[in-house]
């Protein structure tokens, strides 16, 4: 429909060059450009009396856009949604984890579904295994001068106030652990609008020989990234799933060879796992190549690891080859365990030592929720309490301070009704706690110091688990459990 016959609206003219069809939905005239005289832009061309005689047809690779029928073919060589050819850094999932079906049951119920005895069965299991482990983190909530004067704003509302509470904390983790520093590379997981690693550049200064690789696996607006000029901090944002993600292969890590510090704010559910496999055992391993150039020259100057170890610390240095790690450290908050899945979870062996397994992950995870979901009403009454999960892993937003859990009438489970309010949030707590406890356990075996706390306080963000870890060659960090 051409704009002339359609409903009145506030601006009488499209913008000079500028498409003349008005788009209802969003009460303005289209802004794309049109061709020297046209008065309509390709998308919008059917709507010229000059245009009828052509088809436009929905594209097959993504139907949010119409084509010319007649060139289609043309258009499927550029259309953005083609497939593009994978990058070399690109390994079919290669952080998935072993991928073993028989051990989940073809159908799972809804925990709405089970009898008061299974539930009860599962909630006994869960304080089983709790059995000896702190329920209560340390509280680690910091700050950093970087975000001093963004802090301060006046013009700040209470949600951008709370994002920049949990980045100082976190940037004030980062620097108690000692990571914030020269020479590494930053690799930001889940990295949205890429904030974090913004505050982590900001911080740096001046430092030299800094490196951000920014992994998120959908479109983002809104980036910050791309704002940073600086001489000695370098930003990569690649689009791509964590599952599929090795390190090794980027050629700016490969050539540089830089440490590398994995971090991620509200790194979503199973995010998390991919993430931690991605660093400690795809990339991690490729540091034990590079340590062997070291060790031959110590061969070479004929002096023994115990001969170095006995060298005097000062005026020795320059003689004493520095042992390199290819993971200097992760500061990851944590966010979501009700998106977790037993494929790719890091800790499956410490939930088979505790007589556990899919099935029990499966209820555990999804009553994690009940820690941060709430229990409100709806309008059917007071024992139809209701959510709903958020199933959008990454948007706009950015964050999943409520745990992902939206109050709905069209909503997915019905809690048990013989649990008390206080009762299902300690549970949820308890299941997040042991889902967490595999992931340490997880790093332990790897070779880290791992360590949990709270970076912030729960009025802030219900999700404030901060989740740190440091190779075993380096001192362990002071929040160790």
């Amino acid at each position: 429909m051409a704009a002339s016959a359609q409903t009145p609206h506030t601006t009488d003219f499209p913008a000079e060059g500028r498409c003349s069809y008005y788009v209802e939905k969003k009460k303005r005239f289209c802004r794309m450009v049109v061709a020297v005289g046209k008065r309509f832009c390709g998308e919008h061309a059917g709507a010229a009396e000059e245009e009828n005689a052509r088809k436009r047809i929905l594209c097959p690779l993504d139907p949010k856009h119409t084509v010319y029928e007649d060139q289609l073919a043309k258009h499927l060589k550029k259309c953005n949604s083609r497939e593009k050819p994978k990058p070399d850094f690109f390994i079919q999932d290669i952080n998935a984890g072993l991928n073993d079906e028989t051990e989940i049951p073809e159908q799972l119920v809804p925990i709405s579904s089970l009898s008061e005895e299974q539930l009860e069965k599962l909630i006994k299991k869960l304080q089983k295994a709790s059995e000896g482990l702190n329920a209560t983190l340390k509280d680690q909530i910091m700050s950093h001068p970087a975000l001093h004067d963004a802090l301060n704003d006046p013009k700040n509302g209470d949600s951008a106030t709370k994002h920049l509470k949990q980045q100082a904390s976190i940037l004030g983790n980062i620097e108690k652990l000692k990571l914030l520093g020269p020479r590494r590379c930053f690799v930001e997981f889940g990295a949205g609008k890429g904030k974090l690693s913004h505050w982590v550049d900001i911080a740096l200064k001046d430092a030299e020989k800094v490196h951000f690789i920014l992994v998120e696996k959908v479109t983002t607006r809104f980036k910050v990234d791309g704002k940073h000029r600086k001489k000695n901090s370098v930003f990569e944002r690649l689009q791509i799933d964590i599952q599929h993600l090795c390190l090794n292969k980027i050629p700016l890590l490969s050539k540089e060879k830089l440490p590398v510090v994995g971090i991620g704010k509200h790194l979503c559910g199973v995010a998390t796992d991919l993430a931690l496999r991605c660093l400690v055992e795809t990339y991690a391993s490729s540091g034990e190549e590079r340590n062997e150039e070291p060790l031959a020259k110590r061969r070479k100057n004929d002096k023994t690891d115990k001969e170095i170890n006995t060298l005097p610390k000062e005026g020795n240095e320059k003689n004493v080859p520095e042992k390199w790690t290819p993971v200097a450290g992760i500061v990851i908050a944590l966010c979501c365990h009700h998106r977790c899945d037993w494929r790719h979870y890091v800790g499956k062996e410490y939930f088979r030592a505790l007589g556990l397994g899919a099935v029990e992950f499966h209820y555990f995870q999804r009553m994690s929720s009940w820690a941060t979901c709430g229990m409100r009403k709806t309008s059917l009454g007071a024992s139809d309490i209701t959510t709903k999960r958020k199933d959008k892993q990454s948007d706009d937003s950015e964050e999943h301070d409520d745990g992902g859990c939206r109050i709905t009438d069209d909503s997915t489970e019905s809690l048990p009704g013989f649990l008390t309010v206080e009762e299902k949030e300690k549970i949820g707590h308890l299941c997040k706690l042991l889902i967490d406890q595999g992931r340490v356990d997880y790093l332990q075996q790897k070779g880290f110091t791992p360590a949990l706390q709270y970076y912030t306080d729960p009025l802030v963000s219900l999700e404030n688990v901060l989740l740190t870890a440091l190779p075993n060659l380096s001192s362990p960090p002071e929040t160790t459990a």
